[in-house]
């Protein structure tokens, strides 16, 4: 089948300027193009995380299935304009853009959680952590997990970032933004967000302890597929 793709700014600058007619096997989704175009592309695997992709003019989230014909267009933030609110980064997480992203006039509380790596471990000190994920699952299940909050009867508004690589003692490795007109309805937001990220999200960590050892943290399997 085959598909348009439209590329936008920084996007057009990896992928090229102008519409591009590409041919997919059919039922191909949106992962299928994404390996593609960084297949063809590499410096765009970088820049991916913090786009947002529009499927016949229509902004998607998670993997959905392409159609003949589907015109995708590659939007990478605007100048100014709050963060995606589902993402994976690769550097320090800006908890200041997070709140902004959630804040809003009819929400009286916002509850921001910040999981930060501990110095310490089963009696053993640790000098650092990293974190890897299978990115294209990750971020549509993180994606999955807002949306879900933000349909809840109560009014919510979510927002997920976790944080890749090395990360040093004392910097969060996820911040979790709730806003909501009640704080009770944003502290149980909260908690169920972070639950449910370290039973769905395919993230590992591993650490590396101060003697020089390293390990995987992997817990017990859960009654859903656990990852964490």
């Amino acid at each position: 089948m085959k598909i348009r793709l439209l590329a936008f700014a920084t996007a057009s600058d990896l992928v090229g300027k102008g519409p591009q007619d590409l041919e997919l096997d059919a039922g191909a989704r949106l992962s299928d193009l994404r390996l593609l175009l960084q297949d063809r592309h590499p410096t765009l695997e970088a820049l991916w995380p913090r786009l947002a992709v529009a499927v016949d003019g229509a902004l998607v989230q998670g993997d959905p299935e392409l159609q003949d014909g589907a015109e995708v267009a590659l939007l990478p933030p605007v100048s100014g304009g709050a963060p995606a609110k589902a993402q994976l980064v690769d550097g320090p997480i800006d908890v200041a853009a997070l709140e902004r992203a959630v804040a809003a006039a009819d929400c009286g509380a916002v509850v921001l959680f910040l999981g930060t790596v501990r110095d310490h471990h089963g009696g053993r000190a640790v000098a650092r952590l990293d974190y890897s994920a299978y990115r294209p699952l990750a971020e549509s299940t993180l994606a999955s997990i807002v949306a879900d909050l933000e349909a809840s009867e109560e009014p919510i508004r979510a927002a997920i970032v976790h944080r890749l690589g090395s990360v040093p003692i004392g910097e969060p490795s996820v911040v979790i933004a709730v806003a909501s007109p009640h704080r009770q309805a944003a502290y149980d937001a909260s908690r169920l967000a972070l639950e449910r990220l370290k039973k769905e999200v395919p993230i590992w960590k591993r650490e590396h302890y101060a003697d020089g050892d390293v390990a995987w943290r992997e817990e017990e399997p859960l009654p859903q597929p656990g990852y964490r």
